[in-house]
């Protein structure tokens, strides 16, 4: 089995270029990253966008004037942390399904593997998810990239599941299908992801993972 998994071209998730002004190099580059940097760990801290330029000025150390010369409104700047983690997100995933498929001699070893470490993926980045689902609800700058990656992630965990489709019982386009959504489905509530409040009822993490890496192995591998 190869390494390597086929990728088509992917577009950029958030077009960060078209909603701020990103220098390209030196001090006015740091002073970019700082303000990002400052923007997203109040929000992540706060679990809200309920903070002020003035917040981002302070704990930046940049000037009011140079987050609007950047950024030219909030909305923006919010904007762009979501943009700039849903593409570390993405590069995130290729990586870990890389890593995954190069280590893994069978379906067995892969399931198991990608649960577990999906999971830590949506965890380490559930509250920025949270706060891009809420967004996404009314702004279609977030929206529709945020599709993008819904779309890109479920496609090549459907794919990297497909390269072990000998091993796959029944319909395995259908069954690799189901079981990225199922593995999806049950990683999102637990982690509240598209809502603000607690999952309904909170379970074992490690023992969560486990078990849905074997029910849905023993799902991919039974014959009907």
């Amino acid at each position: 089995m190869s390494s390597q998994m086929q990728k088509p071209p992917i577009p950029n998730p958030l077009a960060v270029e078209t909603i701020s002004r990103i220098p390209q190099q030196g001090r006015s580059k740091a002073s970019f990253q700082r303000m990002v940097a400052a923007a997203r760990a109040l929000m992540v801290e706060r679990g809200d966008e309920e903070f002020t330029l003035l917040d981002v000025s302070k704990h930046g150390s940049v000037s009011i004037g140079s987050i609007y010369l950047r950024f030219e409104s909030k909305d923006n700047l919010v904007r762009t942390v979501i943009g700039t983690a849903l593409e570390e997100i993405a590069e995130s995933e290729k990586q870990m399904l890389e890593s995954l498929l190069a280590g893994s001699k069978d379906l067995g070893a892969f399931v198991l593997g990608y649960v577990n470490n999906y999971a830590e993926v949506l965890r380490s980045n559930a509250a920025l998810l949270r706060l891009a689902m809420l967004r996404a609800e009314h702004d279609p700058l977030v929206a529709g990239p945020g599709k993008q990656v819904a779309e890109r992630s479920a496609a090549q965990g459907t794919a990297a599941i497909l390269r072990f489709s000998d091993e796959i019982g029944g319909d395995a386009q259908l069954k690799a299908n189901s079981a990225y959504n199922i593995i999806f489905a049950a990683l999102a509530r637990e982690l509240s992801l598209g809502s603000t409040g607690e999952s309904a009822r909170q379970y074992d993490w490690d023992l969560l993972k486990r078990e849905l890496g074997k029910m849905c192995l023993a799902y991919l591998r039974a014959d009907t």
